[in-house]
C-alpha cells in the first residue's frame, strides 16, 4: 500500500511537472512562503532495504534546494522572522524556512555546512531524550530488525505471526506492515515493551542507535552556537500527543523545553509535533503548544503559508523534502504549491 502511495506520488509529480500546469498555478497556489521539512541529512546509503529512506535527503539535493530558492528570490529566514513577518503582515517577498526534526548527529556534519554556504538560517527541533541518550528510535530499531534476520516471528494480538523477510520486497512488507502495527498501539508503554522484545530477540541494540545516530547535548550546544541556528523542542521521548492524557501530553511538552532550556542557558520558543499528522496533533495539542508559551509549533501535514497562517501559530503546516522524491525537476512544483494543494484538496488552511 505505501509503495502504492509512492507510485501515486511519484506519478502525480510527474504530471504536474509535464504539463506545466504548477506554472499556472503557481500565483494562486504558492502563497507568502514554506517551511520545509527534513529529518536527515547525509550521503546516500547503498543498501537495497532502507524503509525509512523517506527520512533522509543527499546533501547535493539539500544545495540544489537552496540555490532554487535563491533563483527563485525567495527569503530563507529564521523561525523568528517567519513568525514576525506572519504576525505583520510582511508579505513583500515570498519567503522559506528550513526545519529538521529529531536532532541527528548528522544535522551538524552535513546539514549545516550546506545551509552555511547559503548563509541560511535553520531550527532543529531535539527531543530530549535522544540529546540524553536514553531515547527509543523505533523505527529505525525496527528497520535494523528486519535488515539481518530472514523471518520475524511476532505475537500480534492473539495470533502467532511468522513475517517473511527474506528478500528487499518481502523485508519492505513485513516493515510496513510492523510499523503500522507498532503505531496503532494504545500508549507508549505498549510500544517500548513490543520494540524492546523485537530487538533482544534480534539482537539489536536500540540505545547504541540513539547514542549513534542522535546529537549528545554537547554537541546541541555546539550546533547552537552558530547564529544561523535556532533549537526547538520535540517532546521528550517522540511520542504520539494526541495519544496521552493531556497532563502527560503537557508535560512532554513543557519538560522538554525546560531541559533545552537548562542544558543551552536560552529560551526555546518553536516546537514540533512528533509524527506531526491528524492521528498525531490536533486542536488540543495546538492549544497545548499555545499554553506552553511557544511562538509557533509545526506539523507534519502539508501546505504552504498563507496570510492567514498568522491566527493558527501552533498548527502551521510544512513542505517535505522526502527521500523518495529527490529529483530537482520537483523544486519548481514544491515551490508553486501545486503539489500540496492537490495533497489538501485545494483547502489553504488545515488547523483542525
Amino acid at each position: 500500500m505505501k509503495q502504492l502511495r509512492n507510485n501515486v506520488i511519484r506519478a502525480g509529480l510527474g504530471a504536474l511537472y509535464f504539463s506545466g500546469a504548477h506554472h499556472l498555478l503557481r500565483p494562486l497556489l504558492s502563497g507568502v512562503g514554506a517551511i520545509f521539512m527534513l529529518h536527515h541529512v547525509r550521503p546516500a546509503r547503498e543498501t537495497v532495504f532502507q524503509p525509512n529512506r523517506h527520512l533522509e535527503v543527499a546533501p547535493d539535493f539539500l544545495r540544489a534546494t537552496l540555490s532554487h530558492l535563491r533563483s527563485r528570490e525567495i527569503d530563507i529566514v529564521s523561525m523568528d522572522e517567519l513568525h514576525e513577518r506572519l504576525v505583520q503582515g510582511r508579505f513583500d517577498r515570498r519567503f522559506a524556512a528550513f526545519t529538521l526534526d529529531d536532532g541527528y548527529r548528522d544535522n551538524l556534519d552535513y546539514a549545516l555546512p550546506v545551509l552555511r554556504e547559503f548563509d541560511a538560517p535553520l531550527a532543529v527541533y531535539v527531543a530530549s531524550d535522544f540529546a540524553e541518550g536514553t531515547g527509543r528510535l523505533w523505527w529505525i530499531a525496527l528497520e535494523a530488525v528486519i535488515a539481518k534476520a530472514g523471518q520475524i516471528d511476532v505475537q500480534i494480538g492473539n495470533a502467532a505471526l511468522r513475517l517473511d523477510a527474506t528478500s528487499p520486497a518481502a523485508k519492505q512488507a513485513t516493515f510496513d506492515r510492523l510499523h503500522d502495527w507498532l503505531r496503532a498501539l494504545p500508549g507508549e508503554r505498549d510500544l517500548k515493551r513490543e520494540i524492546e522484545a523485537l530487538c533482544a530477540r534480534y539482537g539489536v541494540d536500540i540505545a547504541a542507535l540513539c547514542r549513534g545516530l542522535c546529537l549528545s547535548w554537547d554537541e546541541v550546544k555546539q550546533l547552537s552556537a552558530d547564529p544561523l541556528v535556532t533549537i526547538g523542542a520535540h517532546t521528550i521521548s517522540h511520542c504520539n500527543l494526541a495519544r496521552q492524557s493531556e497532563e502527560i501530553a503537557a508535560q512532554e511538552m513543557a519538560v522538554s523545553r525546560a531541559r533545552i532550556e537548562h542544558a543551552l542557558e536560552r529560551p526555546v520558543l518553536h516546537f514540533a509535533y512528533p509524527y506531526g499528522d491528524r492521528e498525531a496533533a490536533g486542536g488540543r495539542e495546538f492549544a497545548l503548544a499555545v499554553a506552553a508559551g511557544f511562538k509557533t509549533a509545526v506539523t507534519t501535514r502539508p501546505g504552504m503559508l498563507f496570510a492567514e497562517n498568522a491566527g493558527h501559530m501552533t498548527a502551521l503546516p510544512r513542505v517535505s523534502l522526502n527521500g523518495n522524491y529527490q529529483d530537482t525537476r520537483i523544486l519548481p512544483i514544491l515551490t508553486s504549491g501545486a503539489a500540496t494543494a492537490m495533497w489538501n484538496g485545494f483547502r489553504r488552511i488545515a488547523a483542525a
